[in-house]
């Protein structure tokens, strides 16, 4: 039997009342209730810097059928959503329409708010939370200051990308084959103040809580293992042949040090312009320096460069047998992980036997088969595995192992090395040289330096702009917002300009969940005791 058109679902009419109907008694809202097994549920939230689509769609779901289960199956089930609203995704889509971040971030939460309420998805609503609301940020700035206060903070000089048509700092997915995603122009790396987060202080409590994460895939679990990267070794130092300093290395392999034949070091190393200052191989170096920041920018996170370096006319001295080894600049070496500084042994590491290859540089072996070998090895490839030294003074005849340990004890006791421990893991980043997002609250002062801006004074809001250009040149522009008094001395002082990176607000907005209403800290205790940790991600 046809249905008529006048028996057809009239889903305009139904759902909307529905949706009313829900927006009045709020069924999905919870508070906590001691006697009562609590669940919760978590969706990533979105950028607000566009529309839902299918992935939301995709993900939301699946989140909510859990949340629903649960409600049925007895749990006290709490469900939130919020939005990731600062950072460069709503910034540069607001650019590219020529209007204000926060004009464009409101509207669309206001948009996809809607959306979510339309799919009838369970959110507790009144737990909603906007990362670019200033009662948000204000704690996130607290959180900073107290973290300033336990010495989890602190400002250095860093390596940003710099587009000097543009006058601003872009981010790495902003840079497209070496330029500049907005103007074409060629990206170069400048050196500026950055504020870090000092988690590498937390490097051996992350890896032993891996441990008790129960239940996740063992591929994640290795994955998070590697970034942490804990590696034991040798740190040493190599005196710079005819001056007062030296070069500190780190090494994993102290039983293959009487192989080294050069020193390479990374070419933002600041031990390079002292080298060469002053000498023939000045120009060149730094030509050739200049080259290899450029290819760095053109260059994938996770691509290898073809290797390339030059010698910097200097030499150092290894302290294990007095010989001269020459000091080279290299476009392979990161100064982000360990010394900035590599010993280079040829022998016994393949990527330091293409480089001396390539450079006719000598090769040194110092390892050989612990046992008889099998089969013919390639000429074309460094012995890298454990062995029996040889060439290798005192230590000759050792096992590898025997004698790492050996090596480190000598370097120990003649006062030019120690055992050591490094992390692949880098302290984060956090500072951008951006408009939208939480300023970061500090005070320069010429007579006091660095000064936290009162806790009675968060939060420290973000100025408007008539001019959102990309850039943090806005809040430069602003005089109002950076001048202001040192709240030591009482003298005149500067703000901040920049911004905290967005993943900062993500990165505790879990917790804040729990008690979004909360005036007096960034999270009541007693709820976050009852509703966390998330059950669900």
């Amino acid at each position: 039997m046809e249905q008529s058109t006048g028996d057809r679902y009239d889903f305009k009419t139904v759902e909307a009342k529905w949706q009313q109907r829900w927006a009045d008694i709020k069924p999905y809202k919870v508070s906590s209730e001691p006697d009562r097994k609590k669940y919760y549920v978590l969706e990533m939230f979105p950028y607000p810097s566009g529309r839902i689509h299918m992935g939301h769609v995709r993900n939301y779901s699946i989140g909510d059928v859990i949340a629903r289960y649960k409600r049925m199956r007895g749990f006290n089930v709490i469900h939130p959503m919020g939005w990731d609203a600062f950072g460069l995704p709503a910034e540069n889509a607001a650019l590219k329409r020529g209007i204000h971040p926060a004009a464009w971030t409101y509207d669309n939460i206001d948009y996809m708010r809607n959306q979510l309420k339309a799919m009838g998805l369970s959110y507790d609503w009144d737990r909603e939370l906007a990362t670019c609301d200033p009662q948000y940020y204000r704690w996130e700035q607290l959180i900073f200051q107290k973290m300033m206060e336990k010495g989890l903070v602190y400002r250095k000089k860093t390596t940003v990308n710099w587009c000097d048509s543009c006058k601003t700092v872009l981010a790495r997915e902003q840079v497209i084959d070496g330029c500049c995603w907005r103007c074409d122009q060629q990206v170069v790396p400048r050196t500026m103040h950055g504020w870090f987060f000092k988690i590498t202080d937390y490097a051996d409590e992350l890896l032993d809580d891996l441990d008790k994460l129960a239940g996740w895939p063992e591929k994640v679990v290795t994955m998070q293992r590697n970034w942490i990267g804990k590696s034991e070794g040798l740190a040493c130092e190599f005196p710079v042949e005819g001056r007062d300093t030296g070069i500190t290395i780190f090494t994993t392999r102290p039983d293959t040090i009487f192989g080294v034949t050069f020193m390479s070091l990374a070419v933002e190393h600041p031990l390079i312009d002292e080298l060469i200052a002053g000498t023939e191989h000045e120009q060149p170096v730094r030509d050739f320096i200049a080259a290899a920041l450029l290819e760095k920018q053109r260059k994938a996170l996770d691509e290898e460069p073809e290797k390339h370096g030059i010698f910097t006319g200097a030499y150092c001295i290894n302290p294990f047998n007095n010989e001269r080894v020459p000091i080279f600049a290299a476009n392979f070496v990161l100064m982000e992980y360990g010394t900035g500084a590599v010993m280079a042994v040829p022998a016994h590491d393949q990527r330091d036997y293409e480089f001396a290859r390539k450079y006719e540089l000598p090769i040194k072996t110092v390892i050989q088969p612990a046992g008889p070998e099998t089969g013919d090895r390639n000429p074309d490839e460094a012995f890298v595995e454990p062995g029996v030294l040889v060439d290798s003074g005192n230590f000759t005849g050792m096992d590898s192992a025997s004698a790492g340990k050996a090596i480190i004890e000598y370097a120990d006791r003649e006062g030019f090395g120690r055992s050591h421990i490094t992390y692949r893991l880098r302290d984060w980043g956090v500072s951008r040289q951006r408009y939208w997002g939480a300023p970061i609250p500090v005070i320069h002062c010429d007579r006091c330096g660095i000064v936290p801006v009162p806790e009675n004074e968060l939060p420290v809001v973000l100025p408007g702009t008539d001019s959102p250009d990309g850039s943090h040149a806005p809040l430069h522009r602003q005089e109002e917002f950076i001048r202001t008094t040192c709240p030591t001395c009482g003298g005149p002082a500067r703000r901040e300009t920049d911004t905290m990176d967005t993943f900062v607000e993500s990165s505790w907005y879990f917790a804040r969940y729990t008690s979004p209403d909360c005036r007096t800290a960034p999270i009541d205790k007693a709820e976050a005791r009852y509703w966390l940790p998330v059950d669900q991600y």
